[in-house]
C-alpha cells in the first residue's frame, strides 16, 4: 500500500510547483477542491491528499508573500522628490503603512514556513496543546493554525485575564 501512496505524493509536489492555483491536490489523478476535502470522513483526517492540498495552498501563499515583499522593495526604491511638504508627508505615510503591512506579512511568512515544515514532519493539523484534530474548516480558514478552536479560545481568555 505504501508503494501506491508515494506516486500520489510525487504527483502533488509536481502540481504544487508547476501551477499557480492555491488549492490543488491529487487523489486518483483528479484535483481535490475545498468542498471535496470538507466532505471527507473524519477517519480520513490528514490523509495524504489533504496534506498535499494544504501544502500546495501554503506554498502558494509563501510565493505570494515573497512576491509582495519584492514589489515593496522595488516600490520603496522609487523615490520621488516632491517639493510640497503635504505631498511629501502623504508619500511618507503611505510608505510607513506599506512597511507595517510587509512586517505583518513577514511574520505570516514565518508561520507559513513552519506549517510547511510541520506537514513534512507529519504534525500538521493537530493541536499543539491537546493533540486533538484542529479541524478542516479551521485549517481552510487559517492554514497556519496550530491550536484547535477550543485551545485558542482558552489561550485568548488567559491573555485577556492575565495579560501576555
Amino acid at each position: 500500500m505504501d508503494t501506491m501512496e508515494k506516486p500520489v505524493v510525487s504527483k502533488v509536489s509536481e502540481v504544487a510547483t508547476k501551477t499557480t492555483k492555491p488549492t490543488p491536490a491529487v487523489q486518483d489523478g483528479t484535483l481535490l477542491t475545498e468542498e471535496q476535502i470538507l466532505q471527507m470522513n473524519e477517519k480520513d483526517y490528514m490523509n495524504e491528499a489533504q496534506l498535499a492540498f494544504f501544502k500546495a495552498r501554503l506554498q502558494q501563499l509563501e510565493r505570494d508573500l515573497l512576491k509582495n515583499a519584492g514589489e515593496t522593495t522595488e516600490h520603496l526604491r522609487e523615490t520621488v522628490l516632491v517639493p510640497d511638504p503635504a505631498d511629501r508627508a502623504t508619500i511618507e505615510e503611505e510608505h510607513a503603512l506599506e512597511l507595517r503591512t510587509r512586517d505583518r506579512e513577514r511574520k505570516l511568512l514565518k508561520k507559513v514556513q513552519q506549517a510547511i515544515a510541520s506537514i513534512d514532519a507529519g504534525d500538521y493539523g493537530w493541536c499543539e496543546e491537546t493533540g486533538e484534530p484542529i479541524g478542516i474548516p479551521r485549517l481552510l480558514a487559517r492554514p497556519t493554525a496550530t491550536l484547535s478552536l477550543e485551545a485558542q479560545q482558552r489561550r485568548e481568555l488567559k491573555q485577556k485575564l492575565y495579560g501576555d
